[in-house]
């Protein structure tokens, strides 16, 4: 899962760079809001895989 979330942020922060560059000026909201759901997911993701670990 945490390869996922990983994957899904490199994709969020690809998408936010095309946004805040000006190619795609309506997807600078969408880029944000999937920056920040992707974000929370890998640090969720992170916390889950360290507490898993002895």
């Amino acid at each position: 899962m945490l390869h996922y979330t990983v994957v899904f942020l490199v994709i969020a922060l690809i998408a936010a760079l095309l946004g805040f560059g000006g190619i795609a000026a309506g997807a600078a909201s969408i880029a944000k809001i999937l920056f920040v759901v992707f974000l929370v997911m890998a640090a969720v993701s992170f916390v889950v895989g360290l507490m898993r670990k002895p």
